[in-house]
């Protein structure tokens, strides 16, 4: 019996298109799906825990758990909302434990571009502090819609189905996040400054 020859890559396949052929065998394929969202799902794991090293590791289980669970994917043209889904079951869950809730984030060292002017840097970096503890102090569920509509600019029709939430729901989560950080920082000039990235690291 010949092998089976490998198949073309599916660069500009569809979702759905790519898991049938990892379905049918062509198990590489599912590399298209990884480099198609693993950016977006670092993204948005950061924005939950608030930790680089935390965040990669929920990436990364997220993925060994999509792709050994592919054929549950019921919807597959809907595979990003379910692996978005998976990662935030992960995220939710690590925020739960007593252990990881209470590591302060005053631990975290915020990172300096050395590009950047000395005193510039050092006021950036203050104001990451600030707006990642003020963060932290959030809800995890309204921290979590206000990153994905603030940061990575998503839009609420997207969250909804991201997230399994009504657009108005999701709203109201950002405007209360808002309220919130509004409360916490202020005091602080943050008015012109767009929102700042969530580059922290574990002490």
């Amino acid at each position: 019996m010949r092998p089976r020859p490998a198949l073309a890559p599916l660069d500009g396949a569809d979702d759905a298109v790519v898991i049938g052929r990892v379905l049918d065998g062509d198990r590489q394929q599912f590399a298209q799906l990884v480099q198609r969202y693993q950016s977006a799902l670092y993204r948005h794991a950061v924005g939950m825990v608030l930790d680089h090293d935390v965040a990669a590791d929920m990436v990364q289980d997220a993925f060994i758990r999509a792709y050994t669970q592919l054929a549950s994917c019921r919807d597959r043209s809907r595979f990003r909302a379910w692996i978005f889904q998976t990662l935030r079951n992960r995220c939710l869950d690590h925020l739960k434990e007593a252990r990881r809730r209470n590591v302060p984030i005053e631990a975290a060292d915020p990172l300096l571009d050395p590009a950047d002017d000395p005193s510039e840097a050092v006021e950036r970096a203050r104001l990451r502090a600030d707006l990642e503890q003020a963060l932290a102090g959030l809800p995890p569920a309204q921290r979590e819609a206000f990153v994905m509509h603030y940061v990575e600019g998503v839009p609420y029709e997207t969250m909804a189905e991201v997230l399994d939430a009504s657009v108005s729901a999701l709203k109201m989560r950002v405007l209360r996040a808002r309220e919130a950080l509004g409360t916490a920082l202020a005091g602080r000039d943050v008015t012109d400054s767009p929102p700042a990235r969530l580059v922290i690291r574990r002490g």
